[in-house]
């Protein structure tokens, strides 16, 4: 697939790359799409919730009525899960939530994602450029120029550029990362990808 390569002015460059077929026209593999993207929601998650189970509750062990003739449930203790303040039952405990990946599967979802991206025309191919300072308006006028102000966009650059991701971090439907940092999650939530000319060289050295 042939792309014209825009400048950041919105303007067509007289210049136009070509995608790599076997990065962008695979045939895509929807369970390594899956997978990929259940492993990288699971790598935010903490961990770190706890809850109490009734022997880590400090109270009194008292029989709180006797065993028969009252006409009610048998109680035996005040931390038992049916008392307000009470312990939970099989509540949740700090755990892992990582699992592991090969990275030939990886490899393919990723490839899989951007081929998805590739067919519905949803990539810009854009020249390298820099901001001078960070400035949110400057990449707000950017977006308008290329006409996607409206969607949400994964903006990809070849190496960490501090000036427009400072610039873009304001915008709630933006997300820029270096194309090391490319994943298949961010890919398919993103409605349009857009990645710079030199970044695409990159994607190429990784995925290829």
């Amino acid at each position: 697939m042939e792309l014209e390569v825009y400048k950041i002015s919105g303007e067509k460059s007289a210049r136009t790359v070509v995608l790599n077929d076997e990065i962008f026209n695979i045939t895509p593999n929807d369970h390594a799409i899956y997978l990929d993207s259940k492993q990288y929601m699971a790598n935010q998650r903490q961990g770190t919730h706890s809850s109490k189970e009734k022997s880590m509750l400090s109270g009194s062990t008292r029989k709180l009525k006797k065993q028969k003739g009252t006409g009610g449930a048998r109680s035996g203790s005040i931390k038992s899960p049916l008392f307000v303040g009470g312990a939970r039952v099989f509540g949740p405990h700090p755990r892992d939530y990582n699992f592991k990946l090969n990275k030939k599967l990886k490899l393919i979802a990723r490839k899989s994602a951007l081929t998805y991206k590739a067919k519905e025309n949803n990539i810009v191919i854009l020249e390298d450029f820099n901001f001078d300072t960070p400035k949110t308006k400057n990449f707000v006028e950017l977006l308008n120029n290329l006409k996607v102000s409206d969607k949400k966009i994964l903006f990809v650059f070849a190496e960490s550029n501090e000036n427009v991701y400072l610039s873009s971090r304001n915008l709630e439907k933006v997300k820029a990362l270096s194309a090391l940092s490319l994943n298949t999650y961010d890919i398919l939530n993103a409605n349009n990808l857009i990645i710079s000319e030199s970044s695409l060289k990159t994607i190429e050295g990784l995925f290829s």
